[in-house]
């Protein structure tokens, strides 16, 4: 299952800006991914308040097979989901230090494992919040049976709108490095044990790039766009991965 668009459209950095909109949004994403070959929905949502803000969203991969009916092996429906809340807290937002949040978040696979962040976050942005910036340092928890020498996840987080000069064209995404003893369980043979790696740490990004295609015939709710999964050691393989995926977001 793939940590698909944790903070994907950076909604969550635009938390001080003044007037910011709740926001909620449906992502449809296939996955060309060799291993991969399927659909994945997303449901995500951004609220702001007086007390900092809450972001949330819920992944399903449509990836179960059906296999017991002759020349019928696609795929049929979800096989499990995977879903993050983050509540940043910041009770000074008109301080020197509104940049500054804590955090606290959830985070779990269902039928395979959970944790809980605890730390910091810091964001930046330009004048007009078209660009922005968070930086988050988070101590992790594992769930039983889970191990990590360096028990510390780092985000980065971006946001950046209108780029290139376009209108409606928006990059975003989010880059995770974190601390865990990993084996690459999906690609290794367990009864060779020349086959089994051990790895410290696991490394994820998912850069988007999203156009208001909507707009062109008047519907902004609209989007359409691309997402490129880089990961090292994550979800049971070992090494380096690129999954490309194109998709839609419609925004409520």
């Amino acid at each position: 299952m793939s940590k698909k668009t944790i903070f994907a459209v950076a909604i969550a950095a635009l938390a001080f800006a003044q007037g910011v909109k709740a926001q909620t949004n449906l992502q449809t994403f296939y996955d060309f991914g060799k291993d991969r070959d399927h659909f994945t929905t997303t449901l995500e949502g951004f609220y702001g308040d007086k007390w900092g803000n809450t972001f949330f969203f819920i992944d399903y991969d449509y990836n179960k097979k059906v296999t017991d009916i002759p020349k019928k092996k696609h795929n049929q429906a979800p096989s499990g989901s995977y879903m993050e809340i983050a509540r940043c807290l910041n009770f000074w937002q008109d301080s020197k230090l509104a940049p500054l949040s804590l955090q606290v978040e959830y985070n779990g696979l269902v039928g395979v494992n959970q944790n809980f962040l605890f730390g910091v976050d810091y964001f930046m942005h330009n004048d007009d919040f078209s660009n922005t910036f968070n930086f988050k340092l988070l101590g992790k928890t594992y769930s039983r049976g889970v191990k990590a020498d360096i028990p510390v996840q780092f985000t980065f987080v971006w946001g950046m709108q209108d780029i290139f000069g376009v209108e409606g064209l928006r990059f975003s995404g989010f880059a995770d490095v974190w601390g865990e003893n990993v084996v690459n369980f999906a690609e290794c043979n367990w009864a060779d044990p020349s086959t089994i790696k051990e790895r410290k740490y696991v490394f994820i990004s998912e850069p988007q790039l999203w156009y208001n295609v909507g707009k062109l015939f008047g519907v902004d709710n609209l989007h359409v766009g691309t997402e490129v999964e880089l990961s090292l050691n994550f979800a049971g393989y070992d090494g380096f991965y690129a999954r490309p995926c194109f998709g839609t977001k419609w925004i409520f």
